[in-house]
């Protein structure tokens, strides 16, 4: 999620596309915040392991 993110995030910038720069840091966070999660051993939606 948050190298889909930081790709999003690049092509947005590159393109001059808004959309793409906003939708790029919004996976980055929800990256961070589940990975955040993943190691602190809180499961996410019934999983304790995202593979």
């Amino acid at each position: 999620m948050i190298i889909v993110g930081i790709i999003l995030l690049l092509l947005g910038w590159l393109l001059g596309i808004s959309v793409l720069y906003t939708i790029g840091i919004i996976a980055i966070v929800i990256g961070l915040v589940l990975l955040l999660l993943g190691f602190v051993g809180h499961p996410v939606a019934g999983r304790r392991h995202w593979f």
